[in-house]
């Protein structure tokens, strides 16, 4: 018999020790609610959940991205929606002054009104942004036709919507109120006018309503379509995001009824490796038996 040297308690101490390292991680795990806290834990499933996360993570900024888009989409629309009102109400005027009942004081004050509803046209263009974006016109300075708008909807360069370009809704973009400023208005509807003259008039400035309510409705219809191809987007963005989460779950998140289970057996067979070192230690008394 040998006790300088103990094997049988040095191979229990090992035992032991490694046990409290499977216990330790247990614990960590149940406490974390991670299966994988870091990469000694699982160095490939480390790798595969991060980057299921970062994908979750743009996904979840690119349906932020559509949520604002929409917002976006909608001002603008509201925004031609009262210019559209403002049409159907100048072309009003214009039947009310084309017909041989109004004077020609009711026709130059039909004027006025007239002159008065194209510059809130123009005001509504100048003040429709979002964030400092104009969505009518080129600027809020520049009445030339904005640029289209692109809207990241994905983790790719190429996940991306766009609007029309080409939006100029002011009365020197849409075709036909231009005339209206800049012409029969201006030139033949002033104090002294014949009335028949500016009757006629009046019926001739409807086509050119007409043409610009079909111009305005043209964008509103493509900010329409947008906000319509936006919203398709933000609800798949968010199946995948639901998807991608649940994958990153299974790789990453602990089955705490699996854990617990593994924890009390760690638990257990500590509690016999501690058994275990002391019945190896007490074997070494016996010498004692010897040397009586």
């Amino acid at each position: 018999m040998r006790i300088n040297t103990n094997v049988s308690s040095l191979v229990a101490q090992e035992a032991n020790k490694n046990t409290s390292n499977n216990i330790s991680s247990s614990l960590e795990k149940l406490s974390t609610g991670y299966k994988i806290n870091k990469a000694s834990d699982d160095a490939s499933g480390l790798s595969i959940a991060d980057k299921l996360r970062t994908q979750a993570n743009g996904l979840n900024q690119a349906v932020a991205n559509g949520n604002s888009a929409v917002t976006l989409t909608q001002i603008a629309d509201k925004a031609m929606a009262e210019q559209s009102n403002i049409l159907d109400v100048i072309k009003q005027k214009l039947i009310q002054a084309g017909t041989a009942t109004t004077s020609s004081e009711g026709i130059e004050a039909i004027g006025k009104d007239i002159r008065k509803l194209l510059d809130q046209v123009d005001n509504i263009a100048k003040q429709t942004t979002y964030n400092g974006t104009s969505l009518l016109q080129e600027s809020a300075g520049g009445t030339g036709a904005g640029t289209a708008l692109t809207f990241q909807m994905g983790t790719l360069a190429a996940d991306t919507i766009k609007t029309e370009a080409g939006v100029r809704a002011n009365t020197s973009g849409m075709t036909g109120l231009g005339n209206i400023v800049d012409g029969t208005l201006s030139a033949d509807w002033s104090a002294g006018a014949d009335a028949a003259t500016m009757q006629g008039d009046a019926r001739g400035m409807l086509k050119d309503v007409d043409t610009a309510l079909t111009k305005l409705n043209g964008w509103r219809a493509d900010f329409g379509s947008t906000q319509n191809q936006l919203e398709s987007s933000i609800r798949n963005l968010m199946t995948q995001v639901t998807n991608t989460k649940a994958a990153e779950s299974v790789i990453r998140d602990v089955d705490y009824a699996q854990e617990s289970a593994n924890f009390n057996k760690q638990n257990i067979i500590s509690q016999a490796g501690t058994y275990a070192i002391s019945q190896a230690n007490s074997t070494s008394q016996n010498v004692m038996r010897l040397l009586q």
